[in-house]
């Protein structure tokens, strides 16, 4: 029998059973893509991430090989997989930079010791690419929600820095609180577009010192944080002024689970392109268990 280590981590959070579930398997060597994806179908978090240890010839210029699995299928990227996991590994080698090799490409997570003892980590997302506009009826019509609830004075956007989201902004945050949306009828919309998930954002906030109230829904449920999609969204804030350059704004996310989170986004704009798009946050360890397979 072959036996895996797996730890689980609390993401976006600096208090435990908050924040976004992760389970890290420590070493995937000798697994086959059949199996993790069944790993992560058991664990049936949001993602399920698994370290590839290579030769340290190999991973100084290349970082560590990480793949990614939600409950259906691999991601090239995702954001709380990517500093959860990073926060494992800086557990054993107490390093500032840890570079993640992913599907994507290198991705580099920064870490600065806090005065609670609990490190802040930053990873860098890809320069983000702006796609389509979406028209503001008929994303309102899916919603079940009318033209008027959506905000006119920024555009509903597809962006992305690895996974395309479409960033739909919401006049109201007893609006966004009480939306209900099929990730069905989601998916079905994302078949004709460029766009794979919605981000839904407001900038009414239950905490001041919050910029965006964010909620994230789709075939697995409801999203407690979505490092991925704050990535998209500070790059669609700075683009469009609602967050200035280079300023580090929160996002809140996950209050309507009951797993609030708190996601720091940061980039910077240039005179033609937004580029060096940060996201950032805590994440800590819950709990550890063994899996045993034949």
């Amino acid at each position: 029998m072959r036996q895996f280590q797996c730890v689980m981590m609390d993401v976006f959070t600096s208090v435990p059973l908050a924040g976004n579930q992760l389970a890290v398997f420590a070493d995937g060597r000798g697994l086959s893509d059949a199996e993790m994806q069944a790993l992560a179908r058991e664990t049936n978090l949001a993602e399920t991430t698994f370290i590839i240890p290579r030769d340290p010839a190999v991973e100084r210029p290349s970082g560590v090989k990480v793949r990614i699995f939600t409950v259906e299928e691999e991601l090239p990227f995702a954001g709380h997989p990517t500093l959860g996991t990073a926060t494992v590994i800086r557990g054993t080698s107490g390093a500032r930079l840890v570079e993640l090799d992913l599907k994507v490409g290198k991705i580099p997570v920064t870490f600065e010791d806090r005065p609670t003892g609990l490190a802040f980590g930053e990873m860098r997302q890809p320069d983000p690419e702006f796609g389509k506009i979406h028209d503001r009826a008929a994303v309102a019509g899916l919603l079940g929600l009318s033209a008027g609830e959506l905000s006119s004075d920024v555009p509903i956007q597809t962006v992305s820095t690895g996974v395309p989201f479409a960033i739909v902004p919401i006049q109201k945050l007893s609006t966004i609180q009480k939306l209900t949306f099929s990730a069905q009828a989601g998916a079905e919309f994302a078949k004709s577009s460029d766009m794979k998930f919605f981000y839904f954002i407001c900038r009414e906030t239950i905490d001041p010192k919050a910029r965006l109230h964010a909620r994230m829904i789709f075939y697995n449920g409801e999203d407690p944080a979505t490092g991925s999609a704050a990535g998209c969204a500070v790059a669609w804030m700075v683009k469009y002024g609602v967050a200035a350059n280079d300023e580090r704004v929160k996002i809140e996310q996950g209050i309507e689970r009951k797993r609030p989170s708190e996601i720091f986004v940061a980039a910077n704009k240039t005179v033609d392109k937004i580029v060096n798009v940060r996201v950032g946050g805590h994440a800590i360890e819950i709990a550890c268990s063994t899996f045993t397979l034949p």
